[in-house]
């Protein structure tokens, strides 16, 4: 699509919208190619030409503190979470893109072409054995959920949480007490495999993956012995339905927004920052500013979601809490009046399950591998930010 130039009148880069709209007339679209030209086109006149919706500054101040009045007012009820990596590190999960512990910087090992390569589906297809040596390492069943997997579940007893949009595949959100209806696991999961194989996709349920995973074998299709791989969604290949489905219908709907334990940085889940009611206040707690752009009127035009603002004197709805982030949502759970509550919850949880894997312990045959689903739709593709290689 041509890009508007900064420079240009209205009337020229609403033009070039156009065009680039007339360039296209003759291609196949999906829904959810229709629904991201729509969003382009809104995004565009009401931003840029200070049409729609109109800005409200909701929070008494640009803090916490600010936040979790909000929070406790008639104005907030419900409450959309975007999680990544960063939420499960204090589980023992590294995340992405740490310098020095972050899961890209410890691969040398496994002698890829460049650190992404293991979570590239063409690479994966031709060498599958580095994913599942290093799948072994953060498999689901191995690690409890952390502060932040309950201040989430809070969220959910006490009636606020609309959705929780997860980037993690480890699971932990389902472990912690939130029900598929609560998730959107944008991308995918470990409960279910399918084997790659165009003409077969045959399913396999997480015992089975799990078996074969742990005996360090390639887990090979029993039917035509093509690879099998884990519903879990790499580089170069396209979201789950409900990933769209779910943002059409959310996000107009939030009254808070909170980020937490991400950069940012992939798309299309990354742009999800963009699309609840210019009014409504986004709160990010990690452990550095993330989602911001230094060319706002460039970040809209390329549907990057780099919209946040904390600092300039336009600043209205944007709070950064920067730190652990299970520290983060102790202080918003202590202004909220939540945090004995919290802390009772996680000490009741972990106990629970250590019972259980106590129980699973002392009698192996007891399978704890979930119902078979069906494998998901697909609609849109994972990338990173336009013109960057995954980091």
């Amino acid at each position: 699509m041509a890009e508007p130039d900064p420079s240009d009148s209205l009337e020229t880069q609403a033009g070039k919208v156009q065009e680039a709209q007339d360039s296209d007339s003759g291609t196949e679209r999906g829904a959810a190619g229709r629904e991201e030209e729509m969003d382009f086109l809104r995004n565009f006149f009401s931003q840029t030409l200070g049409l729609g919706t109109q800005k409200e500054r909701l929070l008494d101040e640009l803090t916490l503190e600010g936040v979790a009045r909000y929070m406790q007012s008639e104005r907030c009820r419900r409450v959309i979470c975007l999680v990544g990596a960063g939420i499960s590190t204090s589980a023992g999960l590294p995340d992405f893109r740490s310098p020095s512990t972050g899961l890209y910087a410890n691969l040398e090992k496994y002698h890829l072409p460049y650190p992404e390569a293991i979570f590239e589906i063409g690479y994966f297809k031709k060498h599958p054995e580095p994913f599942f040596a290093l799948a072994r390492q953060f498999y689901p069943g191995q690690f409890k959920p952390t502060i932040c997997h309950y201040f989430i579940r809070l969220l959910k007893e006490k009636g606020m949480l609309l959705r929780c949009y997860t980037q993690n595949v480890d699971t932990l959100e389902r472990v912690a007490g939130l029900e598929p209806v609560d998730l959107v696991e944008a991308h995918g999961t470990f409960y279910t495999s399918h084997c790659v194989g165009t003409s077969c996709r045959h399913e396999y349920p997480l015992s089975w993956m799990k078996e074969k995973i742990f005996s360090e074998v390639t887990p090979k299709c029993e039917k035509c012995q093509s690879v099998v791989k884990p519903d879990i969604v790499f580089f170069g290949e396209n979201l789950p339905a409900r990933f769209f489905s779910c943002m059409q219908s959310d996000f107009q709907k939030a009254d808070l927004l909170i980020i937490m334990g991400t950069s940012l940085q992939v798309q299309p889940f990354a742009s999800l920052i963009s699309k609840a009611p210019l009014s409504t206040p986004r709160l990010l707690i990690n452990k550095e500013k993330a989602g911001q752009q230094r060319d706002p009127f460039l970040g809209m035009m390329m549907g990057l979601g780099g919209t946040m603002d904390f600092d300039s004197e336009k600043a209205y709805r944007d709070v950064a809490w920067l730190g652990d982030c299970d520290q983060g949502c102790l202080a918003l759970a202590d202004l909220l009046g939540w945090k004995k509550e919290l802390e009772d919850l996680i000490q009741k949880e972990h106990a629970r399950i250590d019972a259980q894997l106590g129980s699973e312990a002392a009698n192996p045959t007891t399978s704890t591998s979930p119902r078979k689903s069906p494998p998901p739709a697909k609609e849109a593709t994972r990338t990173t930010i336009e013109g960057e290689k995954p980091k």
